[in-house]
């Protein structure tokens, strides 16, 4: 299913996690051929850059950082990512902090240049093993 936000049991899921600390989200993108409103006239990638720069600041200002951004070349093994045109690994502190920011307001301001130019994403949480 492609989804542009989580729903309130996803975000009560993570919530409840045991985890406490670090997170690193795994995001799989893929986006429109062209914008929409409030990036008429570019691709959705050009849109969503324009989201991804002000969310680096975002997540960097409250202690997180992005890991590894990179294109997608092929699916080897499995089937039902097809379609998705980059993968990101980016580091929260905690849960609790990946959620205040999602909700804050700078994100509401930002957000509408993901929307216009995301077709769809999955966002996975997950917890480096020790060892």
């Amino acid at each position: 299913m492609i989804a542009l936000y989580p729903t309130k049991p996803q975000i009560e899921a993570l919530l409840a996690s045991a985890e406490t600390g670090p997170v690193v989200m795994l995001n799989l993108l893929r986006f429109k051929a062209r914008a929409t409103e409030p990036d008429v006239g570019v691709s959705g990638a050009e849109a969503y850059q324009r989201y991804a720069v002000r969310m680096r600041a975002l997540v960097e200002g409250r202690g997180g950082r992005f890991l590894w951004v990179g294109r997608i070349d092929s699916q080897v093994i499995g089937e039902g990512a097809e379609g998705y045109q980059v993968a990101a690994l980016v580091e929260y502190p905690s849960r609790r902090v990946f959620v205040e920011i999602a909700t804050s307001p700078e994100m509401v301001e930002i957000g509408a240049h993901r929307a216009a130019g995301l077709e769809g994403q999955w966002l996975l949480a997950t917890t480096t093993i020790p060892g």
